[in-house]
C-alpha cells in the first residue's frame, strides 16, 4: 500500500478535522494553522513531504473563507497593490513548490523542525522589529524611507511565497512579521494581504503538488471542509482577540512544535 492510499479511520477523521478546523481559525487570527495540520497528518502515517503537500492542500481553502471575512480592509487597499502582490505571490509560490519535489525526503524531514523554529522566532521578534526599523526610518527622509520600504516588502513577499510554496508551516506567521517590518500598522490590514496573498500562493503550489500526484486526497478533502468553516470563524475572532494573545499563542504553538518534531528526529 502506498503512502497517499493509507486508509482514514476514525480517530484519524477526527484528528484531522479538529486540526483543519483550528488551523483555519488560526490562520485567519494570525498565521501558523500548518503547526497544526502538517503535524497531525505526519502523525496519522503519511510521509513528510506527503504530508507538507497535503496540509497545503488542506488550508488553502481557510484562506479564502479567511480573505472574505476581511473584505472590507481588502476593498480600501488600491487595487493595483493587490495585482501587484498576487502577481509576486503566485510566482514564489510555484518556485517553492518545484523545489519541494525535486529535494530528498531525508533532506527534507531533517529541516522541518528548524524551518518551525524559524518562523516562530521570527514572529516573536516581530515587535522589537519594527521598533527598530521605525527608529532607522526616523532619520531617513519620507520618500527614500517609503521608496526602500516598498522595495523590501516585495522582494521580501518573493522569498516569503517561495518558502510558502515548499514549506506552508509559518507561511502566515512569516507574512505577518513581513508587513510589520516593511511600515503596516494596522494589524487587521496587514491579516488581510497575508490571507489573501496566502490564498493566491497556495492555489498555485497546490496545483503543482496535485499534478505531481504528491496529494493524499482523502485526508485532503475532509481537512478542506473543516479548515474552511475554521477560517470563516477565525476572521470573526481576529477583530475581537487583544493582539498580544494572538501572538502568546502563535508563539506557544510553534515552540510546541518544534519541540515535537525534534524529539521525533
Amino acid at each position: 500500500m502506498s503512502a497517499l492510499d493509507l486508509p482514514l479511520n476514525l480517530s484519524h477523521l477526527l484528528l484531522l478535522s479538529a486540526s483543519a478546523l483550528g488551523a483555519g481559525a488560526l490562520n485567519a487570527i494570525a498565521g501558523g494553522g500548518s503547526f497544526l495540520t502538517f503535524p497531525a497528518l505526519v502523525w496519522t502515517g503519511l510521509p513528510p513531504i506527503v504530508a507538507n503537500a497535503t496540509s497545503a492542500v488542506a488550508v488553502s481553502p481557510g484562506y479564502l473563507g479567511s480573505a472574505l471575512g476581511f473584505r472590507r480592509e481588502l476593498a480600501e487597499l488600491p487595487a493595483a497593490r493587490r495585482h501587484a502582490e498576487a502577481l509576486i505571490c503566485a510566482l514564489g509560490g510555484l518556485a517553492g513548490a518545484g523545489l519541494l519535489l525535486v529535494t530528498p525526503a531525508r533532506l527534507f524531514s531533517a529541516a522541518v523542525p528548524w524551518l518551525l523554529l524559524f518562523a516562530t522566532v521570527l514572529f516573536a521578534l516581530g515587535p522589537r522589529l519594527v521598533a527598530a526599523r521605525r527608529a532607522r526610518d526616523a532619520s531617513m527622509s519620507a520618500t527614500s524611507s517609503s521608496s526602500a520600504s516598498l522595495r523590501v516588502q516585495r522582494l521580501g513577499l518573493f522569498a516569503v511565497a517561495v518558502y510558502g510554496g515548499y514549506f506552508n508551516g509559518g507561511l502566515g506567521i512569516l507574512l505577518m512579521a513581513l508587513y510589520t517590518l516593511t511600515g503596516e500598522s494596522s494589524l487587521n490590514t496587514a491579516n488581510a494581504l497575508k490571507n489573501l496573498n496566502s490564498l493566491v500562493l497556495s492555489l498555485l503550489s497546490v496545483a503543482a503538488f496535485a499534478w505531481a500526484g504528491a496529494v493524499a486526497w482523502p485526508q485532503a478533502l475532509v481537512m478542506m471542509v473543516a479548515a474552511t468553516l475554521g477560517g470563516f470563524i477565525g476572521a470573526r475572532l481576529a477583530r475581537r482577540l487583544p493582539a498580544a494573545w494572538v501572538r502568546t499563542g502563535v508563539v506557544l504553538t510553534g515552540l510546541a512544535m518544534t519541540a515535537a518534531f525534534l524529539m521525533r528526529g
